[in-house]
Order: structure tokens, then sequence, then C-alpha cells
């Protein structure tokens, strides 16, 4: 049998033009999720066959540029010009054709070989824009293919092009012309670079080194320092000619040539009246409605969800449960026994019935919400408020993830632009009352005193994360950046690609939470059957007992509860030997009580994210900081709670 030829093809581009979903029609369900290596940030990756060919295909990062301001933007140049793929499939939103065509510009500097997908022809059109498809494959001197991606049209020519292209050993496009001060000195320093073994093409390297790229500098000292005192006489020659900096003048000229380019290739004719995109856009940021709006989605989702949830998880627990006389019957009674079921068994079982019923539709809302287009709409919103903890609007994207479930939400913090803001979000986040600690609040503080209290500890927590990551903002060195998230037009959900970024993130979740829960449990249970459990409740006491004002028997639960919190109130239930808290806890305790464990880390799976995420070292100290932070804030409120007469 003849052996395929292997080809690797790149989807680069903005974010928000459609890459996720030409790379789901591409590789259907022979993809995986993975990590760039050494790196926080996503790599999608999947396979096709095609002509005889087993073609690899790399979804990179959504970036504006190839300069190396975020890690998704190094990690693209860096895939581009070191790894060399066989093509690179520059992916554009047709409806905003110039401000894509400022990245395009800078891949065809880079020299990679390349096709354009000119995509979402389909919305160009309803906004009254008409593209000369040929004429811009002449100026660019790209291949260029007119797509649709959500409905699959040109896919295939887009694939046969590329193909067609490699076999043909790619296409030379035209340099990219600058104004005559700055091409000069391109073509000067370019010459100096020529014959230095370096990783990108001369041309490049020298306009880079103008732009004052830090990753270009730092590689070229340690080649030819020469070329560096070069480049920073002719950057001060073109600052001192048009009274910018170098860079900015490059920016400047680069846009004008895309502008260029735009206004030749596309006539636009304006709709006689606003689309129905524009009116919901309109609406939706609004600087009063689209608040109103929010509030209203926000509250609708969580509502959904929980509903959904506590019916799926009630119906689950029911059913997994009633297999358990089959279970003792198979495996008899025992130390053993106890083991399997209590340790094993109900861990998987707490996994199933109480994490999976609100993170799998919490993931489908959340893609939905962001292939629609309105996940972006809420971050600019929100966007004021988040910084004056150092964030900006798309840290409201995991926070949003935590109120289901700390996991995903810490994994989620790779969204950030920064080492900084990720860890900083990542911190916030953890803090965040999961959907296992709101069934503590409302099973605890809610039933047994009210939901006005269970209201009043949600206010106290925001208060808290909003403080605490107000200290963190001002601890870590470096300064939050600017929002810069593309708000395209909105449009309906492509369904295939929200099930597959859910199946993903469920993955995800499943691998790293799973195991850990299944420990923790067996860890308990296996405590409980060494009869170790009074032990450690004395040795817990003076805490418990005499700074937080709570019964001994509480003490076991909080331990245990950094395994897995979701068992908590089953633990309390079943060491005070009632489901009737109000009958043998106060409300001052069942306050004290529910306040440490919204605050203290979420659990042992959060803890393991934190690792992936940050390393050892990051991930104990949030760990370590929450846990005496929980206990602090618990022991001041008992005392505060005694002096206001409560309960």
């Amino acid at each position: 049998m003849k052996e395929r030829r292997k080809l690797t093809i790149a989807l680069a581009g903005n974010a928000n033009v459609g890459k996720s979903v030409i790379f789901n029609q591409l590789t259907g369900l022979h993809q995986h999720i993975g990590n760039w290596p050494g790196k926080t940030v996503e790599k999608a990756e999947g396979t096709l066959h095609f002509r005889g060919y087993e073609i690899d295909v790399i979804d990179l990062p959504g970036i504006y540029s190839l300069s190396t301001f975020s890690l998704e933007e190094l990690i693209s140049r860096e895939f581009i010009a070191v790894e060399r793929p066989d093509m690179v499939i520059n992916v554009i939103d047709a409806s905003v054709l110039e401000r894509n065509l400022f990245f395009t510009l800078q891949l065809i500097e880079l020299e990679t070989p390349m096709i354009i997908a000119l995509n979402q022809i389909d919305i160009a059109a309803r906004k009254g824009i008409k593209i000369d498809y040929g004429k811009l494959e002449k100026l660019l001197g790209v291949p260029v293919v007119p797509t649709v991606a959500i409905t699959g049209r040109g896919i295939y020519e887009l694939l046969e092009r590329a193909v067609d292209v490699i076999e043909k050993g790619g296409v030379k496009p035209p340099k990219i012309r600058y104004g005559r001060e700055v091409e000069e000195r391109i073509e000067k320093l370019a010459k100096m670079i020529e014959g230095v073994e370096f990783k990108y093409p001369a041309r490049w390297t020298a306009i880079k080194l103008l732009e004052g790229d830090e990753e270009g500098e730092r590689e070229m000292r340690e080649v030819k320092p020469e070329v560096l005192k070069a480049a920073e006489r002719f950057a001060r020659e073109i600052e001192e000619i048009h009274g910018h900096p170098c860079s900015t003048v490059i920016t400047s000229e680069r846009y004008n040539i895309a502008g260029s380019i735009a206004r030749e290739v596309q006539e636009i004719v304006p709709p006689l009246k606003p689309t129905l995109s524009e009116r919901v856009h309109n609406l939706t940021t609004h600087r009063v409605l689209g608040y109103l709006i929010m509030g209203v989605v926000l509250l609708a989702i969580f509502y959904a969800i929980f509903a959904f949830g506590d019916f799926l998880s009630e119906m689950l627990s029911d059913l997994l449960y009633s297999l358990e006389p089959a279970f003792r019957s198979m495996f008899g009674t025992g130390p053993l026994s106890d083991l399997l079921w209590g340790g094993v068994v109900e861990g998987i079982i707490a996994g199933v019935t109480i994490a999976l019923p609100y993170i799998v539709p919490f993931y489908l809302i959340l893609y939905i919400l962001e292939d629609s287009g309105y996940l972006s709409r809420i971050a600019f919103l929100v966007d004021s408020v988040m910084h004056k903890v150092g964030l900006h609007g798309k840290a409201f994207i995991p926070i949003m993830l935590a109120y289901g479930c700390n996991v995903p939400a810490c994994l989620g913090c790779r969204i950030m632009e920064t080492e900084r803001e990720r860890l900083l979000a990542a911190f916030v986040v953890t803090l965040v009352p999961c959907a296992a600690t709101t069934v503590i609040v409302l099973g605890l503080v809610g039933r047994f005193i009210g939901m006005g209290w269970a209201l009043t500890l949600y206010a106290i927590d925001l208060a808290i994360i909003f403080i605490l990551g107000r200290i963190a903002f001002k601890s870590l060195p470096g300064e939050p950046t600017a929002l810069i998230m593309e708000m395209h037009e909105y449009r309906m959900p492509h369904i295939g690609t929200v099930l597959k970024q859910t199946w993903f993130r469920l993955e995800e979740y499943l691998k790293i939470a799973f195991p850990l829960i299944i420990v923790g449990s067996l860890t308990i249970k296996s405590v409980e059957v060494l009869g170790l459990l009074e032990p450690i409740q004395l040795a817990l006491s003076p805490v418990t007992v005499w700074w937080l004002g709570l019964r001994s028997e509480v003490g076991i639960t909080l331990l245990f509860g950094i395994l897995r919190k979701e068992l908590t109130l089953i633990m309390l239930a079943t060491l005070l030997g009632t489901t009737d808290f109000g009958a043998v806890l106060t409300p001052v305790q069942m306050i004290v009580y529910t306040l440490v464990v919204m605050l203290y880390i979420p659990c042992i799976a959060t803890v393991a994210a934190c690792v992936k995420e940050f390393g050892w070292k990051k991930a104990i100290f949030i760990t370590v900081f929450e846990i005496i932070f929980a206990t602090l804030v618990g022991g001041v409120t008992y005392r505060i709670l005694l002096l206001l007469g409560v309960g």
C-alpha cells in the first residue's frame, strides 16, 4: 500500500474571522486540543486526507499582528518562521477587509507560502460590500478563495487551491514597498543581515528591528550586534524626518497600503437602513440599555443552568445511588466493599451528578454566546469595572466559568494576554463560588436562615473578590493591557463548532478533575474506615471550636472539603447524624461555616489546574493564602455576628 505523503497547513488570522469554523469544516472529528510546548496557549490540531496527502491542520491563535506583545503573537510567528508549514491559509473577514489586510501584509513580509480565505463574504454582501477577488489576488500576488465557512461554501476549493499551490512550489508575493526614506533604510539594513544565520528573512528582520521588536533585538544581539546599532541609527533618522517614532511610521504606512488595496478592490453600496445585526449591536452596547440587557441575559443564563443542573443532578443521583444494593450484593460487606463504594464509586457519582449537570450546559451557553458575538459585547460593557482590579473585559469570561466550576475557569485564564494578567485572573476566579459551593450556600443558609442571608453572603464574597483583586493588582509588577477584542457581526452560532468546543472543554475537565475527585473520595473513606476521624477533629478544634465557634465535628468537613468541596454538606449531615441542620447548628454557625467554605481554595482539582497553568510555587501560594484568609475572615465574622446578636 502506498504511504500517504504528509503536509502541514496552518490557519492564521485575526480573532473572530471564522478560523475555528474553517478548522472544523476541514478536520471534522479528527482533531485534538492541547497546549503549545512549554506554553499555556491552546493548540488546536487536526488531520484530514486529501488527494493522497495526509494533512495536519494547525489553528493558530487569533492575533492582529506578528509583533511580540503577547504570547499568542510570539507562538504564531515562531511556528510560521521556524516550523515552516507547507502552507499558511490567511483567513480574512471580507466585511472588514482593510483591518484584516494589515495582518496579511505582515505575513507577506515574512515570505511565507500562503493563500487567502476571504471569509464571511455573505456578511460583506449584506453590508453592501462587493469585492473584486481577481483584482485582490493580482495586487497581493497571493491566491484568494472566497468562502462562507459556516455553510461550508468554498472550503473544498480552498483546500484544492492550497494543495495545487504547494505542488507547484508555492507563489512568491511581491515586496511590500514603503515610503522612500523608510525603504532606503530597510534595504541598507537587510543587506547587512544577508548572509547571517537567522531564522527570519533578512528584509522581515530589518523591518522588525526598525520597529523596535524586543525579541528580534535580543536574538540579533547574540548573532551580529553591529546590526542593532545601525538599526537604532536608522530608526532615529526616520523619527527626525517624520516627527514620530519609527514603529508608528511603519505601522501607519502599512495601514495606508492596506487601505489603498481595500479601496481599489471593493465597492461599497451602503444599505438603505441599518441591518438587524447593527440594530442589535447598538442596543446591546448602549450605555444604559446595554447593561440592563446584560443583567437580564446573565440572570436568565444562571437560572437556566442551575434549574437544569438541579433537575439533572437529582435525577442522576437517584439513578446511580439506586445501584448500591446491586453493588453490595456483588462485593458483599466489609471494609474493602466500603472503600470501593464510598471511595471510588461515590467519587464517580459525585463528579457525574454534581459537576457535569452544571458544566455541560454552562459551556454550551458560553460558546453559543461567543459564536453569536454577544460575549465580546459583555466584555466591552464590563471593561471599565474589570480595570479596577487590573484586568480587562475578557477576564469576565473565566469569571463566568467559575460560577459553574473553578477548574475550567482557571484553565480559561489563558485567554488573557500576559502572564501577570493570567495569574491575577486565576487568583480572582478561585474566590468565585462554584456550583458545588452554591449547593452549600442554598442548602444550608438559604434553606435554614433565608435567601436574604444567602444573597448577603454572595455580596460579601463579591466585595472580598474586588478588594483582594485590587490588592493583588497593586502588588504584582506591571500594568494592565488595554482591551483589544474584535466585535464581529452578530450571526447564528455554528452548532458543530459549539458542540466540539464544549466537548474539548469537558474532556479537559474530566482528565484533570475526575482522577483527583476519586483519589479525594478514597482518602476520605480510608480515614473513616481506619477510625481516624475523632483524632483529626480533636487536633482541629482550636481553630474550628475556639476561633470559628463551630462544632468540633465540622472540622473534618472543612479539611476534606479541600479534596472534594461538593461533599462538604453530605459529610456534615453524616457526622451530625441529620439533614435538619437548623436543629443542630445555630444561625451564626451556619453563616460562618458557609463563608469559610466560600472563601477557601475551591478543591484539589482547582489546585491541579493552577499547577498546570502557573507551576507549583504560585499554586501553593494561592492555596495557603486563601485557606489562612478564609479562616481569619470566618473568626472575625463569628465575633461580629455575636456582637450584633444574630441568632
